[in-house]
């Protein structure tokens, strides 16, 4: 008896003290669309300041595109601008804003991509267009054009603002 008894209580606290999952999250500690473009537009700034800051202790004159990536055109080179299908081999050298060199041509090898098809940061493909085959470029580029809240997962961190020295050496 006094194990049933000691049993029933133990189901009826079990019962009692487990939620259904039905609840719905508490609507104060789950931030709205205002709160999310609010927070996105301070991230957006804070990158914004970091890119002046670089360009200004560089001495670099950079102009920023309407989509948010920074660029200064060496040479724009010769032919029409790159558009999507051309086929591109290009000299490159990805940095971050400290100077840590993630990638490079140097290391890996020239880049050959097919532009609008290969997969590739949005800032990158946009700057590339800016150019003509034999153009050279600097484009410094914002998370949100670039590999984001993530990083790349290899040399790229999370929230990282990307400096491209491109070469194109060959396209169409």
């Amino acid at each position: 008896m006094t194990i049933r008894l000691i049993a029933l209580t133990l189901l009826m606290m079990i019962t009692f003290s487990c939620k259904s999952g039905t609840d719905k999250p508490d609507s104060q500690t789950m931030p709205g669309k205002k709160e999310l473009a609010e927070l996105n537009r301070y991230f957006v700034q804070k990158d914004r300041e970091r890119v002046e800051s670089y360009i200004e202790r560089k001495g670099l004159k950079m102009t920023e595109s309407p989509s948010g990536f920074w660029y200064f055109v060496k040479s724009e080179g010769t032919g029409s601008l790159l558009t999507d299908n051309d086929r591109i081999v290009m000299e490159y050298g990805c940095s971050l804003l400290d100077g840590t060199v993630c990638y490079s041509s140097a290391e890996l090898g020239v880049k050959e991509i097919v532009l609008g098809r290969s997969k590739i940061e949005a800032g990158l493909d946009q700057g590339l267009r800016m150019l003509k085959p034999g153009g050279e470029a600097i484009f410094i580029i914002p998370p949100f054009l670039a590999f984001g809240l993530t990083g790349d997962g290899r040399k790229i961190p999370a929230k990282a603002v990307i400096v491209y020295n491109i070469k194109v050496l060959q396209g169409k």
